[in-house]
């Protein structure tokens, strides 16, 4: 008992008291805590209000809507995305992962009206998104869309290419990236791998064409609906490749008359180092380097990411699609068994003939982007030539049997091969095709052997070119490429020349359409080029080709303003043909040179800037230039229609032909005759006709007429700009005239034209005047002698001048910019000619003009006196100087005199009479 009542004591148990609470613990943990509640207004109201539909539903719940099980609620969440995305594109930028990602996941559903909506849905963003916004999210578009392509379902395979034609339409580029698998993937669409019992030891699988009885249309009609999308594929492929030579006129690398960008170079700006120019080989706008090696992005690149780029996949794409693609072609050709009407065929048959041959024909054009093209023609050519001549010539040409209701006869139907169908199928195309891809297969070498399947050709090309029928800028295209390789196949004369002149045949058609007329231009030319660069030995001109250059100016003439666009390729070709001396061109040029470049109605003044440019570089090449010619080029210099620029170059030209321009070699005989030549620079300077002078005598009366009581010359104020244009003009005669070798003659020759046609006129225009001044100063040596009429006349061209500049409202803005030009020539001709001064100071006689023009008069004595170039002249006329301030004091005597004479008398106090010879009467006018 007593160990027991021990233990308990030990253990014993704490008795609480009822009512009392339970006290603390020493190691208790204080658990208790206060909390404040955080208030942001703004964002909780931002975070709880999304943009909704009609539905009150946002991209949120949309986007979860998704991922129901039900198609209708999938079906109303995709009707609801367009709706939402249509009011709000903003949320597109914000939600674009989660938006791409949900429906591309919808490609693959297993109903159709979900399909559906996902490509209308998709459609409506891709005009949204831009390819870069998309980029990132691409590579899962693909996998959706390759994972719907090669799905089991056939509904979906169906609505896969829908989803193909939307990606292909908005972002070709980034699809054609992956095109390793799609191409794979367009295969298994049509056919299926089965293993060859005679390939079996190398274990390679050979592909055939499959046959499913599941689906909605027919197998031939399954087949043209994938091979469509993989024909637009290939041509997203070559068009994404800039290295690929159109097959036809398009852009042809070596024409010389493809559209370009010209460098503008000023010479003046070059020689003080301010502008750069950049020289390419081969006269190219872009640099061509000679080298044997190849750039890429990465070293460490997959063969099966390149796709199409590398030789080995396009090769192994070639072996796989080239046997599917015969088996299409033989289920849809003529049969066999009715050979009158075999070529004959049905529009669906035609129009999967059609595919199957772009799609080859496609694939021939990516060839040609590889180093070693002639190794893969070979290739090409040993491997599918048989089976091609087989079954692809063996109906050769086709034609498109009728299933429709005759209708009235149209112009093509005078083409055996150009029959019209309700379904717009273009057959001539299909034949077209066919001879392009042919063609392509031989060569030079190999005339021989194929010279029965060539002149099949040969006669269907000539017999289209020759038919009158209407043509398209495709057919054409495609036409005249095959034309220019069979003359690259047999280029002797007697080949050649029937097809040039089958192409002659269609050029001359009339209302030929605007494409059609400049592939015709560019082949021609082409064709042209290609034979000028024979050497003289062996060259045979066509006369077919003649004829065509021999006609150019006269079209040009003919075709005016209607087609800029058409006048600037002739202008080309005429320039690129007289550069090369074209004998039947030029001649045809000189006979229409008067249309060309006549100054009222002629191609120069009609055309744009541009095209003027050509026109009168063209001025150089003529055999002869004629006086009528020159009398038409210096109107058009003068009018105005082209620029002073512009009308400086022709001058320059028309000096580099005269026998003035310092030529060691001799000039061509005739080519400017000296006489006309300076009847066209003299005719230029003046700036206007004989009847338009004869005209300007009967005007009178301001705004148009300066006119002074002290001078019987009236000044013609022209317009603003075309005094600029005819000052700037003048500056380039004047160069001209400086640079005859004997000025005393031509200034001789440059006073008898004044004295003719100048002097004895009362209203003479003011930049006439100028410019008469500005070529007596540039021309007047010490050889020179004037005639007493043309001092005359001088002295009273230049007080007039000077009359109406001290005349001239400062609010007249127009004639203020005048003031500079022509007061310089002005005293120009004053310095250089005393004599030309003493007779204007004679003719100031102040007791003929009314008081108001006193202070004028008075004004230009002190002008003069100040001038330091003139003073030493004045002073030697210091006598009329006082003379002429004597007549004034006696007409204002008995008046208060005003500021301007105290002005008159101090500066001839100062330079005048202050002056050691001079006596100083002046005190005595005082």
């Amino acid at each position: 008992m007593t160990k027991k009542r021990k233990h308990q004591e030990d253990f014993q148990k704490v008795k609480f008291k009822v009512g009392k609470k339970k006290p603390k613990l020493e190691n208790a943990t204080d658990t208790t805590f206060k909390t404040k509640a955080i208030q942001i207004p703004e964002q909780l109201k931002e975070d709880g209000v999304l943009p909704t539909q009609n539905r009150k539903l946002n991209i949120k719940d949309l986007l979860s809507q998704m991922h129901h099980y039900s198609p209708g609620v999938k079906h109303n969440a995709l009707l609801g995305l367009k709706d939402l995305l249509s009011q709000y594109p903003f949320v597109i930028d914000a939600h674009l992962s989660n938006i791409i990602s949900e429906v591309a996941a919808v490609f693959t559903d297993k109903d159709s009206g979900v399909r559906g909506a996902a490509v209308h849905l998709l459609q409506f963003l891709a005009s949204k998104i831009r390819a870069e916004q998309i980029a990132p999210f691409f590579p899962l578009v693909s996998a959706h869309l390759s994972s719907a392509m090669t799905h089991i379902g056939e509904g979906i395979q169906e609505d896969s290419l829908k989803v193909l034609d939307v990606l292909l339409e908005a972002y070709p580029a980034l699809l054609t990236d992956r095109s390793s698998i799609l191409l794979k993937n367009f295969v298994e669409l049509i056919s299926h791998q089965q293993l060859s019992k005679r390939l079996k030891s190398r274990e390679k699988l050979s592909w055939m064409l499959s046959v499913n009885p599941n689906r909605r249309v027919t197998s031939q009609q399954w087949r043209l609906s994938v091979l469509t999308r993989l024909k637009k594929f290939l041509q997203a492929v070559v068009d994404g490749s800039s290295e690929i030579e159109d097959e036809g006129l398009q852009e042809q690398k070596d024409s010389p008359h493809s559209v370009r960008n010209p460098v503008c170079i000023s010479w003046k700006v070059h020689a003080n180092n301010q502008q750069h120019i950049q020289l390419f080989e081969n006269g190219g706008l872009r640099p061509k380097i000679n080298s044997s090696f190849r750039l890429s992005g990465s070293c460490f690149v997959d063969s099966a990411e390149k796709g199409l780029s590398s030789a080995e996949n396009l090769k192994g794409f070639i072996e796989i699609i080239i046997p599917l693609l015969i088996e299409c072609w033989i289920e849809a050709s003529p049969a066999q068994s009715a050979p009158i009407l075999g070529n004959l065929l049905e529009s669906e048959s035609q129009q999967l003939m059609q595919q199957v041959l772009s799609i080859i024909h496609l694939l021939w054009k990516l060839t040609k982007r590889h180093d070693e093209t002639y190794k893969m023609e070979l290739w090409l050519r040993m491997n599918y030539l048989v089976d091609f001549k087989h079954h692809f010539m063996r109906h050769f040409p086709y034609s498109l049997q009728e299933t429709v209701k005759h209708k009235k006869k149209d112009s093509c139907k005078g083409n055996k091969y150009c029959m019209t169908s309700s379904n717009s199928v273009d057959h001539l195309l299909l034949n077209l095709t066919l001879c392009d891809i042919m063609v392509s297969l031989a060569s030079t070498s190999t005339l021989q052997m194929d010279s029965g399947w060539l002149d099949m050709i040969r006669k269907f090309v000539t017999d289209t070119l020759q038919d009158g029928s209407k043509l398209n800028s495709k057919q054409v295209n495609r036409l005249l490429g095959v034309t220019w390789r069979l003359m690259q196949i047999q280029q002797n004369k007697v080949a050649t020349e029937p097809l040039i002149k089958a192409v002659y045949t269609l050029y001359q058609q009339r209302n030929l359409l605007f494409p059609v007329r400049t592939l015709l231009l560019k082949f021609f030319s082409r064709v042209y080029q290609k034979e000028d660069l024979r050497t003289q030995r062996i060259r045979s001109r066509s006369k077919v080709l003649s004829r065509w250059l021999a006609g150019l100016p006269q079209q040009l003439a003919l075709l005016g303003l209607r087609n800029p666009e058409l006048s600037n390729q002739l202008i080309d070709i005429i320039h690129s043909a007289a550069s090369r001396s074209n004998k039947e061109l030029l001649q045809s040029l000189q006979a229409t040179a008067a249309r060309i470049y006549d100054p009222l109605d002629g191609t120069l003044v009609l055309l744009p800037a541009e095209a003027q440019r050509r026109l009168v570089q063209l001025v150089y090449f003529l055999p002869c230039l004629p006086a009528s010619l020159l009398a038409c080029l210096s109107r058009c210099c003068i009018m105005g229609r082209m620029s002073s620029e512009l009308a400086a170059t022709l001058i320059g030209i028309l000096h580099m032909r005269s026998s003035f321009a310092g030529w060691k070699c001799q000039v061509q005989d005739n080519s400017v005759n000296d006489v006309d030549y300076f009847s066209f620079l003299f005719s230029t300077l003046i700036g206007f006709s004989r009847e338009e002078l004869t005209s300007l005598q009967g005007i009178r009366g301001k705004p148009h007429i300066s006119q002074t009581q002290l001078s019987p010359v009236r000044l013609y104020l022209t317009d603003l700009d075309q005094f600029l244009h005819h000052w700037a003009v003048t500056e380039m005669i004047c160069h001209s005239l400086s640079t005859v070798p004997s000025q005393s003659q031509c200034f001789d020759i440059l006073q008898t034209g004044i004295c003719k046609y100048l002097v004895g006129l009362v209203v003479i225009p003011d930049s006439t005047a100028g410019s008469v001044l500005c070529a007596i100063n540039k021309l007047l040596d010490q050889a020179c002698i004037l005639s007493e009429n043309l001092h005359k006349f001088l002295a009273s061209c230049c007080y007039s001048l000077l009359y109406f500049l001290l005349t001239l409202d400062k609010e007249d803005a127009e004639h203020v910019q005048k003031r500079d030009m022509l007061w310089g020539s002005c005293i120009s001709a004053l310095a250089l000619l005393p004599r030309l001064l003493r007779l204007m100071l004679q003719s100031l006689q102040v007791s003929r003009i009314c008081r108001e023009e006193l202070p004028v008069v008075a004004q230009l004595l002190r002008l003069l006196m100040q001038h330091g170039q003139l003073r030493s002249h004045m002073i030697t006329n210091e006598f009329l100087v006082q003379q002429i301030i004597k007549d004034i004091m006696t007409l204002k005597s008995g008046e208060v005199q005003e500021q301007w004479l105290t002005d008159l008398h101090y500066c001839f106090n100062i330079y005048l009479a202050s002056h050691p010879q001079g006596p100083g009467p002046i005190n005595a006018v005082y």
